[in-house]
């Protein structure tokens, strides 16, 4: 690929998509789980900073980052040099049964982050959905409780338990119960919310004494990014203070800088029993991990849980270099980026009242949100046949999650297409 800033994205040399991308997804299609929800047909090759290009020689423009994976953008030299030397080394070892040093490593390096004070302890795994099972079988075995509350619109995994806390989508539960018993849901984002927890959950279905934890995304992700209102999250901790139940933020999407914040949950000044992370911290590489308060983390014992690849060498040397990464610019360049983002975006949501009812937003996770389910689709696909790349979320909300490497320049060709793209829309209306 051309070095960056050196030919403008998105570059488009085919129709979209392109013969080869054609061919591909219908070679794919025949051989893979027809399980996998994808968006729509683009198959990526090859990607650096905030370009990707795929199998016919497209360049895009990504605003999807693996969804909100690649926090550092495609091969970030840094992070492709920590690998390469990582593999040269040593690829595996398991750290559930050995002390692997670069497990301990990236264990403290997560720890100096951690929005709690006092000490904390690190588990590793391999994904977003391992460390929310996790979370919730540290949380069983320190409180000795059984009940767990998710949320309304909350998006935590696809395996059993991160599953059976997931309310985003009916469709994600569909054919699969029973599900986790001892799981409850509450209601999301404004305090007058908060009385749901006495009015119907203690008060009808459980005792505050038989609920373990309550895990909350910050910002929901797949939910729709959605941001709670303020004293939510407050009125949450000092409700979980009150009963003796833990406090989970589910970091996994808004987390490792992504809001401009190392963790989203510290704009309200929230301190939580466990934080869990995955996704943007490792910078593509298949890395998750909890942190919580070491006195919650020594309650249980050698063989409660593990994991054989969690904590891969490789993956924690990707995780390494990203947090340094984040620590030495990129947490900053996410708040003035997406400053102008946010910006940018509701200047053009105001040109086309009709078709966008609001854009919120924190740092570099953005969501626009449609007037109807049909315009999201629409908006999402119009934005694709134009080079830039966006997902769905929620009901009608399209998420802008870019790189944190994002340019100015490149923020300014986004809002460009996106423009160009709700046009398209108008047009047809």
């Amino acid at each position: 690929m051309p070095a960056p800033g050196t030919q403008p994205l998105p570059h488009l040399v085919t129709e979209i998509p392109g013969p080869r991308t054609r061919a591909h997804v219908a070679r794919d299609e025949a051989i893979t789980s027809p399980s996998l929800p994808r968006a729509y047909p683009f198959a990526p090759l090859r990607g650096e900073g905030c370009g990707i290009e795929d199998l016919d020689g497209n360049r895009f423009l990504d605003f999807n980052a693996g969804i909100a994976v690649n926090s550092t953008g495609h091969a970030h030299p840094r992070v492709v040099e920590a690998v390469r030397c990582q593999a040269g080394e040593l690829l595996h070892y398991s750290a559930s049964d050995f002390y692997l040093p670069i497990y301990a490593e990236t264990a403290e390096a997560l720890a100096r982050t951690a929005p709690m004070t006092g000490p904390v302890r690190v588990f590793l795994g391999n994904s977003g959905t391992e460390v929310v099972e996790a979370a919730m079988k540290l949380a069983r075995r320190a409180t000795g409780r059984a009940g767990i509350v998710g949320f309304v619109g909350g998006f935590h995994g696809r395996t059993y338990g991160s599953l059976t806390l997931t309310a985003s989508k009916a469709k994600y539960h569909a054919g699969f119960g029973p599900l986790l018993p001892g799981v409850h849901h509450a209601p999301f984002g404004r305090v007058a919310d908060l009385a749901w927890f006495h009015e119907v959950l203690f008060s009808r279905i459980a005792p505050p004494d038989e609920i373990a934890a309550v895990i909350v995304e910050p910002i929901q992700g797949e939910g729709g990014y959605l941001i709670p209102e303020p004293g939510f999250l407050a009125g949450l901790r000092a409700l979980c203070d009150a009963h003796g139940i833990l406090l989970v933020a589910d970091e996994v999407q808004s987390g490792a800088g992504r809001t401009g914040r190392m963790w989203a949950i510290e704009h309200e000044g929230v301190e939580p029993d466990i934080l869990l992370t995955a996704k943007g911290i490792a910078s593509g590489m298949p890395l998750g991990g909890m942190i919580a308060r070491a006195e919650l983390m020594e309650r249980w014992s050698a063989g409660a849980h593990g994991s054989t690849y969690g904590g891969n060498p490789v993956a924690c040397a990707a995780a390494l270099a990203t947090i340094a990464l984040l620590e030495e610019g990129l947490i900053a360049n996410a708040a003035a980026r997406g400053s102008e983002a946010l910006a940018g975006l509701r200047a053009i949501a105001a040109r086309h009242p009709g078709l966008v009812r609001e854009v919120r937003g924190r740092g570099l996770m953005i969501g626009v949100e449609l007037a109807t389910p049909e315009l999201a689709d629409a908006f999402q696909e119009a934005c694709f046949r134009r080079g830039l790349l966006v997902l769905e979320c929620g009901r009608s909300t399209v998420r802008i999650s870019p790189p944190l490497v994002v340019r100015a320049d490149e923020i300014a060709s986004g809002l460009a297409v996106a423009e160009a793209a709700l046009g398209d829309l108008a047009a047809r209306a």
